[in-house]
């Protein structure tokens, strides 16, 4: 048994791709057309940091209640959390990306670990080794 895929609503597909994949350096894995439940166009996307198996699925929020959630999906906490075998590298190239950091990193029992922000708010754990 494993987890397969998390969702992340995004207010729209696109910008959340460029995110991950060219900010992140995350894989596109899929983005192919699909439909709603009840028959409006969507698109099914995942992206994945290189050599994981679990992906993110890129939902575009769909309503009023999906819209609330985007960029606080884990109500203000750290929801996500990716590991990186050479922080400092993956630290600056973020930092020079563009990628917002709440936090500056610090050093704590299980690693390295510095706060960031994603496109659309959400808090994520970037972890590194001791």
């Amino acid at each position: 048994m494993r987890i397969d895929l998390v969702t992340l609503v995004v207010h729209d597909y696109d910008p959340a791709i460029r995110f991950f994949v060219d900010v992140l350096g995350f894989d596109l894995v899929e983005d192919s057309p699909s439909l709603t439940n009840d028959g409006r166009p969507k698109r099914w996307v995942v992206v994945r940091p290189p050599g994981a198996e679990t992906g993110i699925l890129l939902a575009r929020a769909d309503g009023e209640r999906q819209q609330s959630a985007v960029g606080n999906q884990a109500a203000g906490r750290v929801g996500f959390f990716l590991r990186v075998d050479d922080f400092d590298a993956a630290y600056e190239r973020m930092t020079s990306a563009g990628v917002e950091f709440v936090t500056t990193p610090r050093a704590e029992p299980y690693g390295r670990v510095a706060v960031f922000l994603d496109i659309t708010g959400n808090r994520w754990d970037l972890l590194g080794p001791a």
